[in-house]
């Protein structure tokens, strides 16, 4: 069976570790067929638009992409590719593993956890108010007659959060832990001060809580989780947190384990997929090679699993395995001074020595 795959090579180190991702990728036998879309600064440049009505048309005809790292051009008033793909294609939940690796040096060896992060609503929908603006004006008086005051010079961003939303991200928690094995989710949430928001997500949680009985729920205030993740993070198994807190949050966990050179990541929907590293463009290195690219690659592991190529997933993640634990090629960020195709090679070499 050949899978049609969008690529979106992406902006900085995005061409780079995209190149570095498709030749381990290919390299497992699994028949992919590429369809090369560009989005990000070059499609801006090119078509005046980030996110051309081309590339959403592709992924919904092939249903899968694996996307480089994109720039969001700054003060240009363009909204973030991201987030415009997590909304146009109902990507409503972002998964990011955070698993300690071998040869990697850090303070907590046995981390095994992986955050799943309401990808849609929050804080990150992005509903602003201009400071001094007549509608922000407007929402002061209305808030004021409520018994809230606002200063008059304060911008306003609010935090939707819907019953429909939560309750979607919770089901797909629950149902991830059980298709993974996992045994235990910890909610993070500030539903003591927010609580028509946090409060209302953690309180959908708590309703669907009793139809899984085989994964436990915990809820924690999100300081408390963030305190105990930097003390003892190989406690937790799964994060399930609401859409700021699951991006703080899932850069901490990539700290934990090694940076982010090294985390994967997914953003998923019922019908549509994207995986991506979680880290950005780094412009500051772009071309010249430095870039690592593990997080690219094993995003590209995620992709072979959710396509059903399990076999070959667990053999990219095990070559990254070896290729770490020997050591001997590390790029900068690890240490090392090889080059973004020097793992490449060395990840594919790794793939072929386990066939023999």
């Amino acid at each position: 069976m050949t899978h049609l795959v969008t690529l979106i090579p992406g902006d900085g180190i995005g061409p780079e570790v995209t190149e570095a991702a498709r030749h381990v990728l290919e390299a497992t036998g699994v028949r992919l067929e590429w369809a090369v879309e560009r989005a990000g600064a070059e499609a801006l440049e090119r078509e005046g638009a980030t996110l051309p009505d081309r590339v959403l048309d592709r992924i919904r005809r092939s249903r899968v992409a694996l996307k480089g790292p994109i720039t969001t051009p700054v003060g240009t008033g363009f909204r973030s590719v991201n987030v415009a793909l997590r909304h146009e294609l109902d990507l409503f939940a972002a998964v990011r593993p955070a698993r300690s690796l071998p040869g990697v040096p850090t303070r907590y060896p046995n981390v095994d956890l992986v955050v799943i992060r309401e990808n849609t609503e929050d804080l990150y929908a992005g509903i602003e108010l201009e400071r001094g603006a007549p509608e922000t004006a407007e929402l002061r008086r209305h808030l004021s007659a409520l018994g809230h005051e606002v200063r008059e010079d304060a911008g306003i961003t609010l935090k939707p959060i819907s019953v429909s939303g939560a309750r979607r991200i919770v089901r797909f928690a629950f149902a991830f832990a059980r298709e993974t094995g996992r045994r235990r989710i910890t909610l993070g949430h500030k539903a003591n001060i927010m609580r028509f928001s946090d409060g209302l997500f953690l309180q959908i949680a708590l309703e669907e809580a009793p139809a899984h009985p085989d994964v436990v729920l915990e809820e924690m205030q999100i300081d408390q989780l963030s305190m105990r993740l930097t003390h003892d993070p190989e406690t937790f198994d799964v994060l399930l947190l609401p859409n700021l807190y699951g991006d703080i949050l899932s850069d901490l966990c990539a700290g934990l384990v090694g940076g982010l050179g090294l985390a994967a990541g997914a953003n998923l929907g019922w019908e549509y997929a994207v995986f991506e590293p979680v880290h950005g463009s780094a412009p500051d290195i772009a071309g010249r090679g430095l870039a690592n690219p593990i997080a690219m690659i094993r995003s590209g592991a995620m992709l072979l699993r959710h396509l059903g190529e399990d076999d070959a997933a667990d053999a990219v993640e095990a070559a990254v395995d070896d290729v770490l634990r020997r050591g001997e090629v590390r790029t900068r960020d690890l240490g090392g001074t090889a080059r973004t195709d020097d793992v490449a090679r060395a990840v594919t070499a790794a793939l072929r020595r386990a066939r023999r």
